[in-house]
């Protein structure tokens, strides 16, 4: 829900420091190590592949496996590794089944092994759990790209490829500050906060991160409850919230899955006196925004899978990003946490996910 105040400027969109590969789509952007040689167009009137990483190299078979896709983020993580496999005619991919279950997770990977595929990328339902099998892998020569959720060890992996969960927090505090500012809230504006799974690392990251970039413009968060990632928890949450908080000025979300329910609670209780970010950035979410609902939200990509797919698929073939002085694949890339607000959200529509 977009609170009824006039807002004055353009909206500064913050982004947190990281390699920006939070579109699908932007590693094809990518050359290889080869200088790009000038060539005419086919005889079939088609025009060079947009660059040379995007032309078919070695075939390549390329195994995933991540959580049940019980929740509309996860659902979109699988939906993005396969359209990145699709766009290959070189890559074969095998998606294991998503489960909630550790153990059957290493079932999988050693399945991936056995069979001696050319790399694995892995989103663990452990990252701790998953250490051992993903080491494995990499010591019979199958290089592992680890997905959103890191290993206990760096040497499992090849390369880890995350969303930035305390930088998704400051583009949240930031924005939330940046609304105090120009709609004149005062010093003591109400800021209240729907958190995720507080036992998590993830939660406590936002939330530290949150924390941090309000501090630096004197506020803080006045009213916090917890919700764990689901549309019943939300609402409940949220239903909470508003019967602890008589007004309110801003509330920042950290799911939107569970904004769902949280919006829910909202309508229910007639509350529309605040500004509502979300977070993760799902198509829902942006709909929102589109229709005045909501302000903003805060992408956490659910296109590391994709990406982790290109990726793995270079490492494969041996290729690596000459647009950068290095010539290899890096070995950590941390995705930027932009704020999708009316601005620019149809630049983000196409990557949302629906809860």
């Amino acid at each position: 829900m977009s609170r009824n105040l006039p807002r004055s400027g353009a909206r500064r969109i913050v982004t947190r420091v990281g390699v920006g590969l939070a579109a699908v789509g932007l590693l094809a952007a990518c050359t290889s190590n080869t200088p790009e040689e000038s060539e005419e167009e086919t005889d079939g009137g088609q025009q060079n592949a947009a660059s040379s990483n995007d032309e078919p190299g070695e075939n390549v078979v390329i195994g995933f496996s991540g959580p049940q896709a019980d929740h509309g983020w996860l659902a979109a993580i699988n939906t993005f590794a396969e359209q990145a496999a699709e766009q290959y005619s070189d890559v074969e991919l095998r998606m294991a089944e998503g489960t909630n279950d550790p153990s059957t997770q290493i079932s999988h990977i050693e399945t991936f092994i056995n069979d001696g595929v050319d790399a694995i990328v892995l989103l663990p339902t452990d990252g701790a759990a998953l250490t051992q099998v993903a080491t494995q892998a990499m010591e019979a020569g199958i290089p592992v790209v680890n997905v959103d959720r890191e290993f206990s060890d760096d040497a499992a992996a090849r390369t880890t490829i995350l969303g930035d969960n305390y930088g998704m927090g400051v583009s949240a505090g930031e924005y939330a500050c940046q609304l105090v500012a120009e709609n004149n809230l005062g010093d003591d504006a109400v800021i209240a906060e729907i958190a995720g799974i507080d036992s998590l690392p993830l939660t406590q990251e936002r939330s530290q991160g949150f924390a941090d970039a309000l501090e630096a413009c004197g506020q803080d968060v006045d009213n916090r409850v917890a919700a764990e990632f689901t549309v019943e928890s939300g609402e409940e949450a949220a239903s909470n919230l508003l019967q602890a908080a008589n007004e309110i000025d801003i509330i920042w979300n950290h799911d939107d899955d569970q904004g769902v329910g949280v919006k829910a609670a909202f309508d229910n209780a007639g509350r529309d006196e605040f500004f509502f970010i979300g977070g993760a950035g799902s198509a829902n979410a942006m709909r929102w925004i589109q229709s005045g609902e909501m302000e903003a939200t805060v992408i956490y990509p659910a296109t590391q899978a994709g990406d982790g797919i290109k990726l793995a698929r270079l490492i494969a073939q041996d290729r690596g990003l000459s647009d950068l002085v290095q010539v290899e694949v890096p070995r950590r890339i941390v995705l930027d946490a932009p704020v999708v607000t009316a601005e620019n959200v149809e630049e983000y529509l196409p990557m949302g996910f629906e809860s």
